[in-house]
Protein backbone atom coordinates (compact mmCIF):
# COMPACT_ATOMS: atom_id res chain seq x y z
CA UNK A 1 0.00 0.00 0.00
CA UNK A 2 1.49 3.31 -1.11
CA UNK A 3 0.80 5.94 1.56
CA UNK A 4 1.66 9.61 1.14
CA UNK A 5 1.96 11.51 4.42
CA UNK A 6 1.17 15.23 4.31
CA UNK A 7 1.61 16.35 7.90
CA UNK A 8 0.79 19.98 7.15
CA UNK A 9 0.74 22.81 9.66
CA UNK A 10 0.41 23.46 13.37
CA UNK A 11 -0.05 20.27 15.37
CA UNK A 12 -0.35 18.25 12.14
CA UNK A 13 3.24 16.97 12.16
CA UNK A 14 3.02 16.06 15.86
CA UNK A 15 -0.13 13.95 15.64
CA UNK A 16 0.72 12.47 12.25
CA UNK A 17 4.05 11.19 13.56
CA UNK A 18 2.21 9.03 16.08
CA UNK A 19 -0.24 7.80 13.44
CA UNK A 20 2.71 6.76 11.25
CA UNK A 21 4.17 4.82 14.18
CA UNK A 22 0.93 2.85 14.43
CA UNK A 23 0.91 2.20 10.69
CA UNK A 24 4.51 1.03 10.78
CA UNK A 25 3.69 -1.34 13.65
CA UNK A 26 1.32 -3.23 11.35
CA UNK A 27 4.02 -3.41 8.69
CA UNK A 28 6.49 -4.81 11.22
CA UNK A 29 4.19 -7.18 13.10
CA UNK A 30 1.17 -8.02 10.94
CA UNK A 31 2.62 -8.33 7.44
CA UNK A 32 1.19 -5.10 6.02
CA UNK A 33 3.07 -4.33 2.82
CA UNK A 34 3.71 -0.62 3.08
CA UNK A 35 5.50 2.08 1.11
CA UNK A 36 5.62 5.41 2.93
CA UNK A 37 6.54 8.81 1.51
CA UNK A 38 6.36 12.12 3.37
CA UNK A 39 6.12 15.61 1.93
CA UNK A 40 5.72 19.09 3.39
CA UNK A 41 2.44 20.86 2.79
CA UNK A 42 0.89 24.25 3.41
CA UNK A 43 2.53 27.02 5.42
CA UNK A 44 5.35 24.67 6.43
CA UNK A 45 6.31 24.18 2.80
CA UNK A 46 5.85 27.87 1.99
CA UNK A 47 8.36 28.89 4.65
CA UNK A 48 10.90 26.43 3.26
CA UNK A 49 10.34 26.62 -0.49
CA UNK A 50 7.97 29.55 -1.17
CA UNK A 51 5.23 27.28 -2.45
CA UNK A 52 2.31 25.74 -0.57
CA UNK A 53 2.73 22.50 -2.47
CA UNK A 54 5.34 21.67 -5.16
CA UNK A 55 4.04 20.46 -8.50
CA UNK A 56 5.75 17.08 -8.06
CA UNK A 57 3.71 16.44 -4.93
CA UNK A 58 0.58 16.29 -7.09
CA UNK A 59 2.07 13.35 -8.95
CA UNK A 60 2.60 11.55 -5.66
CA UNK A 61 -0.94 12.35 -4.60
CA UNK A 62 -2.23 10.80 -7.83
CA UNK A 63 -0.08 7.68 -7.37
CA UNK A 64 -0.88 7.06 -3.70
CA UNK A 65 -3.29 4.37 -2.55
CA UNK A 66 -4.00 6.49 0.51
CA UNK A 67 -3.08 9.91 1.84
CA UNK A 68 -2.57 10.50 5.56
CA UNK A 69 -3.15 14.19 6.22
CA UNK A 70 -2.39 16.10 9.41
CA UNK A 71 -3.87 19.58 9.55
CA UNK A 72 -3.93 22.85 7.69
CA UNK A 73 -5.13 26.32 8.46
CA UNK A 74 -2.25 28.21 10.04
CA UNK A 75 -3.07 31.80 9.20
CA UNK A 76 -1.05 33.84 6.75
CA UNK A 77 -1.24 36.78 9.13
CA UNK A 78 1.20 38.89 7.17
CA UNK A 79 -0.70 38.35 3.90
CA UNK A 80 2.52 37.37 2.14
CA UNK A 81 1.22 34.32 0.30
CA UNK A 82 -0.27 35.16 -3.12
CA UNK A 83 -3.89 34.02 -3.61
CA UNK A 84 -2.92 31.59 -6.39
CA UNK A 85 -0.45 29.89 -4.03
CA UNK A 86 -3.07 29.62 -1.29
CA UNK A 87 -5.41 27.92 -3.76
CA UNK A 88 -2.62 25.64 -4.95
CA UNK A 89 -2.06 24.38 -1.43
CA UNK A 90 -5.74 24.22 -0.52
CA UNK A 91 -7.16 21.13 1.12
CA UNK A 92 -10.40 21.89 -0.74
CA UNK A 93 -8.52 21.69 -4.03
CA UNK A 94 -7.10 18.29 -3.07
CA UNK A 95 -10.52 16.94 -2.11
CA UNK A 96 -12.02 18.15 -5.37
CA UNK A 97 -9.15 16.86 -7.53
CA UNK A 98 -9.33 13.42 -5.93
CA UNK A 99 -13.15 13.52 -6.05
CA UNK A 100 -13.33 12.10 -2.53
CA UNK A 101 -17.01 12.92 -2.17
CA UNK A 102 -17.86 10.58 0.73
CA UNK A 103 -16.45 11.91 3.98
CA UNK A 104 -17.02 9.49 6.87
CA UNK A 105 -16.76 10.94 10.37
CA UNK A 106 -17.42 8.35 13.09
CA UNK A 107 -18.31 9.38 16.63
CA UNK A 108 -17.97 6.49 19.08
CA UNK A 109 -17.97 6.97 22.83
CA UNK A 110 -15.30 4.95 24.66
CA UNK A 111 -16.65 4.02 28.08
CA UNK A 112 -13.40 5.20 29.68
CA UNK A 113 -14.08 8.78 28.60
CA UNK A 114 -17.43 9.20 30.34
CA UNK A 115 -16.00 11.91 32.58
CA UNK A 116 -14.45 13.78 29.66
CA UNK A 117 -17.87 14.41 28.13
CA UNK A 118 -19.92 17.44 29.18
CA UNK A 119 -23.02 15.23 28.90
CA UNK A 120 -24.44 12.77 31.41
CA UNK A 121 -23.28 9.19 30.93
CA UNK A 122 -26.88 8.04 30.37
CA UNK A 123 -26.83 10.23 27.24
CA UNK A 124 -23.43 9.16 25.93
CA UNK A 125 -23.13 5.47 26.91
CA UNK A 126 -23.16 3.38 23.75
CA UNK A 127 -23.03 6.25 21.24
CA UNK A 128 -21.79 4.86 17.91
CA UNK A 129 -22.81 7.00 14.96
CA UNK A 130 -21.17 8.04 11.72
CA UNK A 131 -21.64 11.06 9.48
CA UNK A 132 -21.45 10.74 5.73
CA UNK A 133 -20.70 14.30 4.67
CA UNK A 134 -20.83 15.12 0.96
CA UNK A 135 -17.40 16.66 0.50
CA UNK A 136 -16.89 18.01 -3.03
CA UNK A 137 -19.90 20.23 -3.74
CA UNK A 138 -22.28 22.52 -1.89
CA UNK A 139 -21.45 25.77 -0.17
CA UNK A 140 -17.68 25.33 -0.21
CA UNK A 141 -17.49 24.87 -3.97
CA UNK A 142 -20.55 26.57 -5.45
CA UNK A 143 -20.23 29.58 -7.74
CA UNK A 144 -20.54 32.50 -7.87
CA UNK A 145 -18.49 33.22 -4.77
CA UNK A 146 -16.29 36.04 -3.58
CA UNK A 147 -16.50 39.60 -2.27
CA UNK A 148 -17.81 42.33 -4.56
CA UNK A 149 -18.06 46.09 -4.22
CA UNK A 150 -21.55 47.49 -4.68
CA UNK A 151 -22.35 50.79 -6.44
CA UNK A 152 -22.61 52.58 -3.11
CA UNK A 153 -19.07 51.46 -2.19
CA UNK A 154 -20.11 48.88 0.36
CA UNK A 155 -19.04 45.28 -0.03
CA UNK A 156 -21.02 42.05 -0.27
CA UNK A 157 -19.77 38.51 0.36
CA UNK A 158 -21.25 35.76 -1.83
CA UNK A 159 -21.26 31.99 -1.40
CA UNK A 160 -23.53 29.69 -3.37
CA UNK A 161 -25.15 26.54 -2.03
CA UNK A 162 -25.48 24.34 -5.12
CA UNK A 163 -26.09 20.61 -5.70
CA UNK A 164 -26.84 18.51 -8.75
CA UNK A 165 -28.94 15.36 -8.62
CA UNK A 166 -25.86 13.23 -9.27
CA UNK A 167 -23.88 14.83 -6.44
CA UNK A 168 -26.69 14.17 -4.00
CA UNK A 169 -27.41 10.65 -5.23
CA UNK A 170 -23.91 9.25 -4.87
CA UNK A 171 -23.53 10.51 -1.30
CA UNK A 172 -26.92 9.14 -0.32
CA UNK A 173 -26.24 5.75 -1.95
CA UNK A 174 -22.94 5.53 -0.10
CA UNK A 175 -24.71 6.19 3.20
CA UNK A 176 -27.38 3.55 2.58
CA UNK A 177 -24.76 0.94 1.62
CA UNK A 178 -22.76 1.80 4.76
CA UNK A 179 -25.86 1.47 6.94
CA UNK A 180 -26.35 -2.10 5.71
CA UNK A 181 -23.01 -2.97 7.33
CA UNK A 182 -24.01 -1.32 10.63
CA UNK A 183 -27.43 -1.01 12.30
CA UNK A 184 -29.35 -0.46 9.07
CA UNK A 185 -30.67 3.05 9.63
CA UNK A 186 -30.06 6.34 7.80
CA UNK A 187 -30.98 9.87 8.85
CA UNK A 188 -30.87 12.34 5.95
CA UNK A 189 -30.28 15.89 7.18
CA UNK A 190 -31.23 19.01 5.22
CA UNK A 191 -33.01 22.35 5.38
CA UNK A 192 -35.72 21.50 2.86
CA UNK A 193 -38.09 23.96 4.54
CA UNK A 194 -36.11 27.03 3.42
CA UNK A 195 -33.52 25.92 0.82
CA UNK A 196 -34.27 24.76 -2.71
CA UNK A 197 -31.12 22.62 -2.78
CA UNK A 198 -32.32 21.07 0.47
CA UNK A 199 -35.70 20.27 -1.04
CA UNK A 200 -33.96 18.58 -3.98
CA UNK A 201 -31.74 16.67 -1.53
CA UNK A 202 -34.83 15.36 0.27
CA UNK A 203 -36.55 14.39 -2.98
CA UNK A 204 -33.52 12.47 -4.29
CA UNK A 205 -32.88 10.74 -0.96
CA UNK A 206 -36.51 9.62 -0.74
CA UNK A 207 -36.48 8.20 -4.26
CA UNK A 208 -33.25 6.25 -3.72
CA UNK A 209 -34.56 4.80 -0.47
CA UNK A 210 -37.80 3.65 -2.05
CA UNK A 211 -36.28 2.20 -5.21
CA UNK A 212 -32.94 0.80 -4.04
CA UNK A 213 -32.79 0.47 -0.24
CA UNK A 214 -36.31 -0.21 1.08
CA UNK A 215 -34.85 -2.60 3.66
CA UNK A 216 -32.94 0.20 5.41
CA UNK A 217 -34.64 2.27 8.09
CA UNK A 218 -34.89 5.87 6.96
CA UNK A 219 -35.91 9.31 8.18
CA UNK A 220 -35.53 12.94 7.19
CA UNK A 221 -34.47 15.53 9.76
CA UNK A 222 -34.00 19.28 9.55
CA UNK A 223 -30.46 20.36 10.39
CA UNK A 224 -31.41 22.53 13.35
CA UNK A 225 -33.43 19.71 14.89
CA UNK A 226 -30.50 17.35 14.26
CA UNK A 227 -28.24 19.64 16.29
CA UNK A 228 -30.66 19.40 19.19
CA UNK A 229 -31.06 15.62 18.94
CA UNK A 230 -27.28 15.09 18.86
CA UNK A 231 -27.19 16.74 22.28
CA UNK A 232 -30.37 15.21 23.69
CA UNK A 233 -30.33 11.64 22.38
CA UNK A 234 -27.30 10.84 20.21
CA UNK A 235 -27.80 7.08 20.63
CA UNK A 236 -30.81 7.27 18.31
CA UNK A 237 -28.50 7.81 15.30
CA UNK A 238 -26.67 5.25 13.18
CA UNK A 239 -25.68 6.80 9.81
CA UNK A 240 -26.34 10.49 9.15
CA UNK A 241 -25.96 11.75 5.57
CA UNK A 242 -25.91 15.43 4.80
CA UNK A 243 -24.36 18.14 2.66
CA UNK A 244 -20.93 19.70 2.93
CA UNK A 245 -21.77 22.63 5.20
CA UNK A 246 -24.12 20.86 7.61
CA UNK A 247 -21.82 17.85 7.72
CA UNK A 248 -18.93 20.07 8.75
CA UNK A 249 -20.87 21.88 11.47
CA UNK A 250 -22.82 18.95 12.90
CA UNK A 251 -19.93 16.49 13.02
CA UNK A 252 -17.76 19.05 14.81
CA UNK A 253 -20.58 19.70 17.27
CA UNK A 254 -20.84 15.94 17.84
CA UNK A 255 -17.26 16.05 19.05
CA UNK A 256 -18.65 17.46 22.28
CA UNK A 257 -20.21 14.05 22.98
CA UNK A 258 -16.73 12.66 23.55
CA UNK A 259 -15.36 15.93 24.89
CA UNK A 260 -12.70 16.72 22.29
CA UNK A 261 -12.28 17.02 18.53
CA UNK A 262 -8.88 15.46 19.12
CA UNK A 263 -10.55 12.06 19.38
CA UNK A 264 -12.30 12.10 16.01
CA UNK A 265 -10.93 10.54 12.79
CA UNK A 266 -12.19 10.75 9.23
CA UNK A 267 -11.92 9.03 5.88
CA UNK A 268 -12.79 10.59 2.52
CA UNK A 269 -13.34 8.22 -0.40
CA UNK A 270 -13.98 8.51 -4.12
CA UNK A 271 -16.15 6.19 -6.15
CA UNK A 272 -14.32 2.97 -7.10
CA UNK A 273 -12.57 2.93 -10.47
CA UNK A 274 -12.63 0.09 -12.98
CA UNK A 275 -10.29 -1.95 -10.79
CA UNK A 276 -12.31 -1.26 -7.65
CA UNK A 277 -9.72 1.21 -6.32
CA UNK A 278 -10.93 4.24 -4.41
CA UNK A 279 -8.93 7.42 -3.95
CA UNK A 280 -8.66 7.93 -0.21
CA UNK A 281 -7.76 10.74 2.16
CA UNK A 282 -7.51 10.11 5.92
CA UNK A 283 -7.23 12.84 8.53
CA UNK A 284 -8.27 13.80 12.05
CA UNK A 285 -11.09 16.31 11.90
CA UNK A 286 -9.43 18.86 14.19
CA UNK A 287 -7.60 21.86 12.82
CA UNK A 288 -4.00 22.99 13.09
CA UNK A 289 -4.43 24.44 16.63
CA UNK A 290 -1.56 26.96 16.31
CA UNK A 291 -1.98 27.97 19.97
CA UNK A 292 -0.59 24.61 21.14
CA UNK A 293 1.62 23.72 18.16
CA UNK A 294 5.13 22.71 19.14
CA UNK A 295 4.24 22.09 22.78
CA UNK A 296 3.92 18.32 22.41
CA UNK A 297 0.51 18.18 24.08
CA UNK A 298 -1.89 17.64 21.16
CA UNK A 299 -4.09 14.55 21.19
CA UNK A 300 -2.90 12.11 18.47
CA UNK A 301 -5.81 9.67 18.80
CA UNK A 302 -7.89 11.23 16.01
CA UNK A 303 -4.93 10.73 13.67
CA UNK A 304 -4.24 7.21 14.97
CA UNK A 305 -7.90 6.24 14.55
CA UNK A 306 -7.73 7.64 11.01
CA UNK A 307 -5.07 4.97 10.39
CA UNK A 308 -7.59 2.39 11.62
CA UNK A 309 -10.01 3.67 8.96
CA UNK A 310 -7.18 3.40 6.40
CA UNK A 311 -6.59 -0.21 7.39
CA UNK A 312 -10.30 -0.95 6.99
CA UNK A 313 -11.03 0.89 3.75
CA UNK A 314 -7.79 1.07 1.75
CA UNK A 315 -5.81 -1.92 3.02
CA UNK A 316 -9.02 -4.00 3.34
CA UNK A 317 -7.80 -5.40 6.66
CA UNK A 318 -10.79 -5.07 8.99
CA UNK A 319 -9.25 -7.29 11.67
CA UNK A 320 -6.21 -5.01 11.88
CA UNK A 321 -8.47 -1.95 12.01
CA UNK A 322 -10.38 -3.46 14.92
CA UNK A 323 -7.09 -4.38 16.62
CA UNK A 324 -5.93 -0.76 16.50
CA UNK A 325 -9.28 0.59 17.71
CA UNK A 326 -9.23 -1.88 20.61
CA UNK A 327 -5.67 -0.81 21.50
CA UNK A 328 -6.83 2.80 21.73
CA UNK A 329 -9.73 1.74 23.97
CA UNK A 330 -7.40 -0.25 26.25
CA UNK A 331 -4.95 2.64 26.55
CA UNK A 332 -7.81 4.93 27.57
CA UNK A 333 -9.19 2.34 29.99
CA UNK A 334 -5.78 2.25 31.70
CA UNK A 335 -5.88 6.00 32.20
CA UNK A 336 -3.91 7.37 29.26
CA UNK A 337 -4.99 10.99 28.82
CA UNK A 338 -3.81 14.00 26.89
CA UNK A 339 -4.73 17.39 28.33
CA UNK A 340 -7.90 17.79 26.24
CA UNK A 341 -9.55 14.65 27.65
CA UNK A 342 -8.15 14.69 31.20
CA UNK A 343 -10.44 15.27 34.13
CA UNK A 344 -9.66 17.38 37.18
CA UNK A 345 -6.61 16.03 38.95
CA UNK A 346 -5.82 13.44 36.28
CA UNK A 347 -2.23 13.23 35.07
CA UNK A 348 -1.66 13.96 31.40
CA UNK A 349 0.56 12.52 28.70
CA UNK A 350 2.46 14.20 25.93
CA UNK A 351 1.58 13.54 22.30
CA UNK A 352 4.49 11.10 22.05
CA UNK A 353 3.62 9.34 25.32
CA UNK A 354 0.02 8.79 24.14
CA UNK A 355 1.48 7.20 21.02
CA UNK A 356 3.65 5.04 23.29
CA UNK A 357 0.56 3.94 25.22
CA UNK A 358 -1.23 2.82 22.06
CA UNK A 359 1.84 1.02 20.70
CA UNK A 360 2.24 -0.78 24.04
CA UNK A 361 -1.36 -2.00 23.80
CA UNK A 362 -0.83 -3.16 20.21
Amino acid sequence: MKVLVLAGDGVGPEVTAQAVRALEWFAAHRGLELSLAERDFGMTNWLKHRTMMPDETWGQIEAADAILFGATGSLDQAGIIPPEERRKGSLLRMRKALDVFANMRPVRMPSALAEASPYKSRVTDGVDLIFVRELTAGMYFGTPRGVETLPDGSRRGINTHSYTEAEIARAVRFAFALARTRRNHVTSVDKANVMEAGALWREIATGIHQSEFPDVGFEHMLADNCAIQLARHPKRFDVLVTDNLFGDLLSDAAGAIIGSLGMLPSASLSAPDGQGRRRALYEPIHGSAPDIAGKGIANPLGAILSVAMMLRWSAERPADAAHLEAAVDRALAKGARTADIAGPGESTLSTRAMGDAVIAEL
